[in-house]
């Protein structure tokens, strides 16, 4: 019997031992299938246009040259006051389209080696910005595919062809488009006043038949590209789509709306019925297509829409950017205002809406699609000024660029842009470059610069997202490859095609928008040569100077600055101690007293100013939120890496930090990695009275969420009801305080209020519910949020097993099977949630440390949602009790110190920092502003 019992034993021992290392075995395996990307299929997917055998010759910019009357190319040319107007007989050219011709004559020397080429014209250059115009505005390179993905994969929130609905009852459409979401209508189209049988029953706008046709829809002259159901149940369509009444975004027809989806289709349950369009699988019978234009054409700042919901062309600008886009109602298609009583909307139980509602009018977390485990808001890029900038750069942006950075495209590659080789050194390696994105990561090119962001928009998306898990994280993030965009995407190869004509484009009208060129703006200007302002040039000259101008003095010769180890900026290795030595330099009495001369000279000074240094900035310096800084998506082996320098990857790591705990508020130390990170580049301040609110993310300046729910309710009171939310005011408008209407006044009491808020840090928006105070404000939830997934987007075996994985984890799944955690309870710090770092960065040590942490964290996580119990209806949300029991829960388990300690940034006061000029003399404050409205 011992014997029996030792054999038993032993046995017992030796399969414990094998289940041991089997479960070890298979929880790596599935580690790996769910961290591991399919590198196997990297390169080897053809995009639509490649499957299509199409060749990149048959996606021409235009169908006929713009020579031919009436040509397609001259479409958008009312926009962007007017400089792309071909003049009449005899007429002379604008003066700006003159000084590009002038900037691409070639050398004697480019002339010997480029025979064919010679200056361009005028005309030439007319033509060729038209054409980079037109793709700004309505080349999408086929995303269309990916905002689709996108629509199936945001758990119900997402959903464009929702977004240029103007359905009937609904809280907006095109006749109050401009205030509530923040888009541009585009020119020549009418509200609809019924489902569109031609359309399969969709509220999408209608073309106004007085106006012309929009020429890039014609499919005949543009012919789209024929793949799945297109030609069968649906139009091939043209490859540049139709418009949908919004700019930036346009309609293809669906290649999965095959006869089964056809038959499925009900588009009054679409707009109307949750149980049929919250569903993963629906297959709509249109794709929605998006253009840069989205995000950066916006209202003039001197020529306004008289009526912001109806503009004319020549109200229109490509350069500023989306300035009132409200990335809460736009990505989240069923918002509408609070009622009258300030209760919280529906959506504000939803955490995502609560994440989306971080993001200030204006601003957006380029991220969210390859997330980097930060929340990000960040402003879109104001594109000024380019020609002085791009001459910057000769003289400190030299950037090594090595390996695959070296795919990328420059301008002498286009004969349009052949004049201009001194910002490419092809034997060295070396690219001189502006620095369009906030952190001054892609510092590969202008064309580099401008390719990447269409993939960053989805061209391209069968090759991008094998490279990360899009919106949720939990893959490691591998580069995506130009090298495989050239061979295996044709939408790729044509969007190479078009940025050089892009590149003319912002040369001949990315150009300043002066208060003094708008007769509204004449009440607002202190005379440029009064005491008041010349005081203001001084104290300009002093303080701001050195990162806010592209004229300074002359930089002392072999003083370590542009020589040595610093030439050409020293970006790379030795950057801090090449800024040191430039920030130094430009702190002393000398620095000062020849930046004043120069200063003072008056109008030259201002005139080819790009009013930026371009040099990056330490964020210690700063002491602004360190998450935009501290953005990894540019890093060695990230996703970006062939679109980011050599030298930009070798920064070293900034000084310490310190950030405040959002509960306690005490201080906390952040010691950054380097290789990229820590740095910003200073904003241009051209046009500095149009483009508030300010800082990186456009918190500083931004009205706090009181004031923007009243103003909310109380428009929607006025309509009558939130189905009919009340239009924008007209231009100029009757009052000067709503902030989000682009009229002169309004724009400068926007810029007012920022700008005091910058040199006066004590009355910035101030965060209350710290228990030190903190110096800004932290983004919280305005109302008890859950995080949710509605069933029909959960995997169908998640579906068949709901009733017993709601039986044993009520807290979690609903009864259908979809995910209701929470709810956080109001006030809860939204970047403690969302700045959870679930794997550890390409460059970080000690990799198993860190899921250590998170595997020692998951008690704490799952005890505070078991909790907070799932109460995620209506009704609970809105019950008192659940508030206080999400309070408990989350103070009952520290929640939040756990989350603090995986946060990627544990930097939550958002509108801290750039306290430069805090210490002026009142005088000399109101001196400053008199003069920075003259910019």
């Amino acid at each position: 019997m011992k014997s029996i019992a030792i054999r038993i034993l032993k046995w017992a021992i030796v399969s414990l031992a094998v289940l041991s290392v089997l479960l070890v075995v298979g929880g790596v395996v599935l580690f790996r299938a769910i961290v591991e990307p399919e590198s196997d299929k990297f390169g080897t997917i053809p995009d639509e246009a490649k499957l299509a055998n199409r060749p990149r010759q048959s996606l021409p910019a235009v169908a006929k040259p713009c020579s031919e009357v009436p040509a397609d190319c001259s479409y958008f040319a009312h926009m962007d006051k007017g400089l792309l107007l071909k003049p009449a007989d005899g007429a002379s050219y604008p003066q700006e389209v003159m000084e590009v011709a002038e900037l691409t004559k070639l050398s004697p020397e480019q002339m010997h080696e480029n025979a064919a080429l010679a200056k361009l014209t005028p005309e030439q250059v007319r033509e060729s910005a038209s054409l980079g115009q037109t793709a700004w505005m309505i080349w999408t390179g086929g995303n269309d595919r990916f905002w689709n993905f996108a629509a199936s994969n945001t758990a119900g929130a997402f959903d464009l062809l929702k977004t240029v609905s103007s359905y009937k009852g609904g809280p907006y459409g095109r006749r109050n488009r401009w205030s509530w979401l923040g888009l541009v209508n585009e020119p020549c189209f009418s509200e609809p006043t019924e489902g569109d049988v031609s359309r399969f029953g969709l509220w999408l706008d209608r073309r106004d038949p007085n106006c012309a046709p929009d020429p890039f829809a014609d499919p005949d002259k543009y012919p789209g590209v024929r793949v799945g159901a297109r030609g069968k149940t649906v139009p091939v369509g043209s490859y540049y789509g139709e418009p949908t009444g919004v700019i930036g975004l346009r309609l293809f027809p669906n290649p999965d709306f095959d006869e089964k989806a056809k038959a499925d289709w009900n588009a009054e349950r679409y707009y109307t019925d949750p149980s049929y369009y919250n569903n993963a699988k629906l297959i709509r019978p249109y794709r929605v297509g998006m253009s840069c234009a989205f995000c950066h054409v916006g209202p003039s700042a001197t020529n306004p829409p008289a009526d912001p919901e109806n503009p004319k062309w020549e109200n229109l600008a490509s350069n500023p950017g989306a300035q009132y886009y409200w990335v809460n109602r736009i990505f989240f298609w069923n918002t509408r205002p609070r009622d009258e009583d300030n209760a919280p909307a529906p959506n504000e139980g939803n955490f995502l809406y609560q994440l989306f509602h971080t993001n200030p009018p204006g601003s957006l977390d380029t991220s969210l699609v390859s997330t980097d485990y930060m929340n990000n808001p960040r402003t879109m890029n104001a594109v000024y000024s380019v020609i002085p900038r791009l001459k910057l750069s000769l003289e400190h942006g030299a950037e090594q660029l090595t390996g695959g950075e070296l795919d990328n495209k420059q301008l002498q590659d286009y004969p349009q842009t052949a004049a201009l080789p001194q910002f490419w050194d092809p034997a060295s390696g070396t690219s001189h470059t502006m620095r369009v994105l906030k952190d001054g990561a892609d510092a590969v090119g202008t064309l580099g610069a401008l390719n990447r962001v269409y993939l960053n928009i989805g061209t391209f998306s069968e090759e991008w997202l094998l490279h990360f898990r899009p919106f949720l994280g939990g893959r490691k993030i591998t580069p995506i490859r130009i090298s495989d965009a050239e061979k295996q995407s044709v939408y790729w190869q044509a969007t190479e095609d078009r940025t050089a004509d892009m590149a003319v484009f912002f040369l001949v009208t990315a150009r300043p928008d002066r208060l003094e060129d708008v007769r509204e703006g004449e009440p607002f200007l202190e005379d440029f040569t009064s005491e008041k302002v010349n005081r203001g040039k001084i104290v300009f000259a002093e303080n701001c100077a050195a990162c806010h101008s592209s004229k300074i003095p002359e930089i002392p010769a072999n003083s370590g600055i542009n020589d040595g180890i610093c030439a050409g900026g020293g970006n790379g290795p030795n950057y801090r101690q090449c800024w040191d030595r430039y920030w130094e330099w430009t702190q002393s009495k000398a620095f000062k007293e020849a930046m004043v001369k120069l200063v003072v000279e008056g109008k030259p000074f201002l005139e080819g100013n790009y009013l930026s240094s371009e040099r990056r900035v330490p964020v210690d310096l700063l002491q602004t939120n360190a998450c935009t800084p501290l953005a990894t998506n540019g890093l060695a082996g990230d996703i970006w890496d062939n679109f980011t320098s050599s030298s930009y990857k070798t920064l070293p790591p900034v000084k310490e930090l310190t950030v405040q705990h959002p509960v306690s508020g005490a201080s906390m130390p952040l010691q950054p990695l380097g290789n990229g990170r820590g740095y910003l580049r200073p904003p241009s301040l051209i046009s500095l009275w149009s483009t508030a609110p300010f800082l990186s993310n456009n918190s500083l300046g931004h009205e706090d969420d009181a004031t923007y729910y009243a103003r909310d309710y109380a428009a929607a009171s006025r309509g009558g009801s939130y189905g009919n939310y009340a239009a924008a005011e007209h231009c100029p408008a009757a009052s000067d305080d709503n902030p989000y209407l682009p009229c002169v006044a309004n724009r400068v009491k926007v810029f007012d209020r920022s700008i005091r808020q910058m040199l006066n840090p004590s009355t910035r928006r101030m965060d209350k519910l710290t228990q030190i105070p903190v110096p800004g404000y932290i983004y919280r939830t305005t109302a008890p949020a859950c995080l949710m997934i509605a069933s029909g987007y959960m995997p169908s075996w998640e579906q068949r097993l709901s009733r017993p994985l709601h039986w044993l984890a009520p807290w979690a799944i609903d009864e259908k099977g979809g995910i209701a955690l929470g709810p956080l309870p109001k006030d809860f710090p939204i970047n403690a949630m969302t700045n959870t770092k679930l794997l550890p960065d390409n460059d970080e040590p000690g990799g198993i440390s860190h899921y250590w942490r998170l595997a020692t964290a998951m008690p704490t996580l799952v005890g505070a949602f078991k909790k907070m119990g799932g109460k995620c209806s209506p009704g609970e949300l809105a019950d008192p009790q659940t508030q206080a029991n999400s309070e408990a829960a989350v103070r009952d388990t520290g929640l939040i110190d756990t989350l603090v300690g995986l946060s990627k940034c544990p930097d939550y006061v958002v509108n801290r920092g750039h306290y430069f000029g805090s210490d002026l003399s009142a005088g000399d404050k109101e001196a400053l502003i008199a003069y920075l409205k003259h910019f």
